[in-house]
């Protein structure tokens, strides 16, 4: 029989972060290569992934969560609701706040200093409440596009957090109807803000909180900490499932929306259906590159591994310095051939977003999660 309810480590996933990460880097990069009129490849599909990108990171967080309080509740027999969010303030609060304070005081400031021509959209002033409370979703609407845009879904997650431990703790018996009860609402919300509610600011909330990614997650780590024999022996896992239900992954991260056939546009351009779909899909592929013995897909790349562990500022960074990177060498990239200045801002943008990013993992992030480590049990 297999055991599924003490994994320490689900091998891949580490990797899978990154790959994420790094499509949401390619997404604004070349959204940003658009807006300053130079060479991009905003047509290519691979390139549009960012929205794709942020949904599997609410489906991963719906599945690591969910099984970790699983796992919780069986070895102590209740949750420490005090643990999960110390836990999660130490991972999370300190670059989201930090990022808030470079993207609303000293961006702006440096914009000043330098004498860059960019008008800042909003104020400290203006904004702070929104992001002390994880809103920052509301900044972008009200605001429109900004610098720091990417924390909206870390304030969206960070809601979910805040009331699923106690859900959980005061009702395992039911997680998995409230979980079921969660996707069954969202869907509901979905089609009235589609068909009925006309308040724009609603429609977008009820838009931007997708949990339902994280319900669909959460029913995935139920099932499998509840499995007794091995992922392998699923039908869906057999090697000709697996080519096909990858296959049709890859092809949808690759091109996105540039496919049009109308079995393509069913699967993938059905209001609610679809969005439905690709969280499925995401949730096959984190199981199985991380539970499913012969699984096609395989993510043991110790490089992919580390980029994965400094994926959080790979994501938290890459806005600023794609910015900034465009804002002090536009001119020249203007004036080189479309592969030249491609190659030099991505070997710029992804050397910088890196570098950064490992510099404040190990300097800045580690020094609040070696006070984590007290509250693992």
């Amino acid at each position: 029989m297999a055991n599924y309810k003490n994994i320490s480590f689900f091998e891949g996933l580490n990797s899978l972060r990154f790959l994420a990460a790094f499509l949401v880097v390619l997404h604004h990069a070349e959204t940003i290569r658009l807006k300053y009129a130079l060479p991009n490849f905003q047509h290519i599909g691979l390139f549009r992934n960012g929205d794709n990108a942020v949904t599997f990171f609410f489906v991963l967080s719906g599945f690591l969560i969910t099984y970790l309080l699983l796992k919780e509740h069986t070895r102590t027999n209740t949750i420490s609701i005090k643990n999960f969010y110390v836990k999660r303030v130490l991972r999370i609060w300190p670059l989201y706040f930090l990022l808030m304070l470079v993207g609303t005081v000293l961006v702006p400031y440096a914009f000043e200093l330098l004498h860059i021509n960019y008008e800042m959209p909003y104020t400290f002033g203006q904004v702070w409440a929104y992001f002390l409370f994880f809103l920052p979703g509301l900044v972008t609407f009200f605001f429109g596009h900004h610098l720091l845009e990417p924390l909206w879904s870390i304030g969206i997650e960070e809601v979910f957090y805040l009331m699923w431990a106690p859900l959980f703790k005061f009702f395992k018996k039911h997680i998995l109807t409230i979980l079921i009860a969660i996707l069954v609402i969202k869907i509901i919300l979905l089609l009235l803000a589609q068909y009925w509610i006309q308040n724009e600011l609603i429609i977008y909330l009820i838009q931007i909180f997708r949990f339902e990614a994280m319900a669909i997650g959460g029913m995935g780590a139920y099932f499998i900490f509840h499995r007794n024999a091995p992922l392998s022996e699923l039908l869906i896992y057999k090697k000709p499932f697996q080519i096909l239900i990858y296959g049709t992954l890859i092809s949808y991260l690759l091109f996105f929306n540039t496919i049009n056939h109308a079995v393509w546009n069913a699967l993938f351009q059905t209001p609610i259906i679809s969005g439905l779909l690709i969280n499925c899909l995401f949730l096959y592929l984190i199981i199985g590159v991380s539970l499913v013995e012969h699984n096609i897909i395989k993510m043991r790349s110790k490089i992919l591994n580390y980029l994965g562990e400094i994926s959080y500022g790979i994501y938290m960074y890459h806005l600023i310095i794609i910015f900034g990177c465009i804002q002090v060498f536009k001119n020249y990239l203007l004036q080189l051939s479309a592969p030249i200045s491609s190659l030099l801002f991505y070997t710029l943008v992804l050397s910088l977003v890196v570098v950064v990013s490992v510099i404040s993992k190990k300097v800045f992030e580690d020094y609040f999660l070696k006070f984590k480590n007290r509250f693992d049990s």
